[in-house]
C-alpha cells in the first residue's frame, strides 16, 4: 500500500509556551502564520491528544510544508535536554536544506539561537554541511546545505510541465 498524500508534510510540535513559540518560527525563521484554532477538552480527549483543552496554530514555510503549534491549557514540565541528539529514545527533528548554510547560522546566532554544532557549519561527507541548533523550547532543528541538490533531490531540479 502506498499512502497516497494530496499535500506536502505536516509536523505537530507540542509547546508550552505558544507566543514565545509563534515569535520564533515566524519572526526569526520566516514562517507565515495560516490559522489558529482552540480545541475543546471534550475532542483533545476523543483525538487522543490531551485531558485538557489546547490550542493550535498552523504555520506555512515558503516552500509550503506546515508546521502546527500544539499548546495544551495543561503543558507538561519541561525535561532536559541530552547531551545528544540521539542520546533519547523517539528522538526526533526538523530538518530545513537551504542554499546558503552560514547565512541562516549568522543570522540565528544573531537571534541568540545556540548551537549544538558550533557557529559554523560542519562538513558531514563532501559537499553536505550541517549545523544542528534548538528551538526556544528545545526542540531539535537541522539546517542543510548540499553542495549539488541535484544529486540530492534530482526531482527538485527537472523542468516542470506546464
Amino acid at each position: 500500500m502506498t499512502l497516497n498524500m494530496i499535500a506536502p508534510l505536516e509536523v505537530g510540535i507540542a509547546v508550552r509556551d505558544l507566543p514565545r513559540m509563534r515569535r520564533f518560527y515566524e519572526q526569526v525563521l520566516g514562517f507565515a502564520f495560516v490559522s489558529e484554532i482552540a480545541v475543546p477538552a471534550a475532542k483533545a480527549v476523543q483525538a487522543a491528544l490531551h485531558e485538557a483543552s489546547y490550542t493550535v496554530v498552523r504555520l506555512q514555510t515558503s516552500n509550503g510544508e506546515r508546521i502546527k503549534l500544539l499548546a495544551p491549557e495543561q503543558p507538561p514540565a519541561p525535561q532536559a535536554a541530552p547531551a545528544y541528539i540521539l542520546g533519547e529514545a523517539n528522538a526526533t527533528y526538523l530538518t530545513f536544506i537551504v542554499d546558503d548554510i552560514q547565512a541562516v547560522i549568522d543570522r540565528l546566532h544573531a537571534a541568540g539561537v545556540t548551537f549544538l554544532t558550533g557557529a559554523q557549519r560542519v562538513e558531514v561527507r563532501p559537499g553536505t554541511y550541517l549545523s544542528f541548533c534548538r528551538d526556544p523550547e528545545g526542540n531539535v532543528l537541522e539546517i542543510v546545505q548540499y553542495a549539488d541538490i541535484a544529486t540530492y533531490r534530482p526531482e527538485l531540479c527537472q523542468p516542470r510541465n506546464a
